[in-house]
């Protein structure tokens, strides 16, 4: 395999300008002998290790001490190894941290459950965590910029347009773009429940090449790694490959834990992108040569942009319950939604809106654009085409504008 630091000078372990000399670089990561998560070769960790634009994710506990305050040395660990990618790959951050980082200022010493508490913390703590994202990438003259996101941000095509168009032009003007979700306004009903499943949009919503999800683990196993017996995972190409596998929850200052991060993966791959799952300590082979942790491959029949959008981030604006006929037509794919197959309708909506579309045992199937408001389809249901007025025989979501779940890995 093929590294940066062998005919570039890209390696986070050197000095690359004039300006530099003198600063104190991490010394390197040394490969542990017979250690899993390290020395592996493919032709997708390749693909990983030369994608031109990348996502890197890090967790609360990369950023943080024990105390809950930002820990300056690890950004600099973290900065200096994203400025050795970055002489030939565009970087976009997604930093955990926010609540985090709040909780020493405030003197909590748990991570706060009610939603003001957290609110609060996050609104303290992404003053300390820009701040100290800005101070370590001045070393290299490079300016941050900051993007706060909602789900309810991404979940609406144009409000997603704007953050993609403000994320572009952040990347033109050689700004480092460090996105975090703003948990200082979103509520527990519209979030993304994590930065995982952020970066997997943001991944999404730049057209990334790659993402790298970095936390405290060297990768994934299928089992706690603190167990003797615990085998290290080091490519998933399925859903088969992860059989076995049991993956927990968040830690101390988190709210993923490796559940949410394969999930996350998954969730990306589904868009087409190749992701990296390793530990912040790691960041420099992450970055350099993809030959650590462990690498989800792309689907091959990757989804289109919007039916990306439309199955995982967009906002729902009701249900459409249909019968089992129905079912399997939208299911084969390739085929339109009339009314006859509607069996009832929830949610006030207008057309143009995503609505859920579930089955008759409630299980949600897809997703579409309906193309009537739901007071015009009310009097619809269940109705052949050649039944209805002219102005409503079109179809209520037409096929190039109707996803479903069954392709899902």
């Amino acid at each position: 395999m093929t590294t940066r630091s062998q005919g570039l000078p890209l390696s986070p372990y050197r000095n690359h300008d004039d300006d530099d000399v003198g600063m104190d670089y991490p010394a390197p990561v040394v490969e542990p002998e017979g250690h899993p998560a390290f020395g592996h070769e493919s032709e997708m960790r390749e693909r990983i290790a030369h994608a031109k634009r990348v996502v890197v994710k890090i967790g609360s506990s990369s950023l943080t001490n024990d105390d809950f305050t930002v820990d300056p040395n690890k950004i600099n660990h973290i900065v200096d190894a994203l400025q050795a990618r970055m002489y030939d790959s565009d970087i976009i951050v997604v930093s955990s941290g926010a609540v985090a980082a709040g909780m020493g200022p405030l003197g909590l010493v748990q991570r706060p459950t009610d939603l003001a508490t957290k609110q609060a913390a996050a609104a303290v703590g992404q003053v300390h965590l820009a701040h100290q994202w800005g101070r370590s990438f001045a070393r290299y003259h490079r300016t941050i910029g900051q993007v706060l996101l909602t789900a309810s941000d991404a979940g609406r095509r144009d409000r997603a347009r704007n953050a993609q168009r403000t994320i572009d032009r952040l990347r033109q003007l050689r700004v480092v773009p460090i996105v975090n979700e703003n948990d200082t306004v979103a509520t527990s009903e519209f979030h993304f429940g994590d930065n995982d499943r952020l970066s997997a949009i943001v991944s999404h919503l730049v057209s990334a090449d790659a993402l790298v999800l970095l936390s405290d683990v060297d990768g994934l196993y299928d089992r706690n790694p603190a167990e003797p017996d615990a085998r290290f995972v080091s490519e998933v190409r399925t859903g088969h490959d992860l059989k076995g596998v049991v993956a927990g929850d968040g830690g101390l200052v988190g709210t993923g834990g490796m559940a949410s991060k394969v999930s996350a993966a998954r969730l990306a791959s589904l868009g087409g992108v190749p992701v990296l799952l390793t530990s912040a300590a790691n960041i420099g082979p992450a970055l350099d040569d993809a030959s650590v942790g462990t690498v989800f491959h792309p689907r091959e029949n990757r989804l289109s942009a919007w039916k990306f959008w439309a199955l995982y981030a967009a906002d729902v604006g009701g249900t459409l319950r249909l019968d089992a006929g129905a079912v399997s037509a939208v299911t084969a794919g390739g085929t339109s939604l009339l009314a006859v197959g509607i069996t009832s309708i929830e949610g006030e909506f207008q057309a143009g809106e995503i609505v859920d579309i579930i089955g008759p045992d409630g299980q949600v199937i897809g997703r579409g654009e309906v193309a009537y408001d739901s007071d015009v389809l009310a009097g619809m249901v269940g109705k052949h085409t050649e039944d209805l007025p002219e102005g409503q025989r079109r179809p209520v979501v037409h096929a190039d504008y109707l996803s479903n779940y069954a392709s899902r890995l």
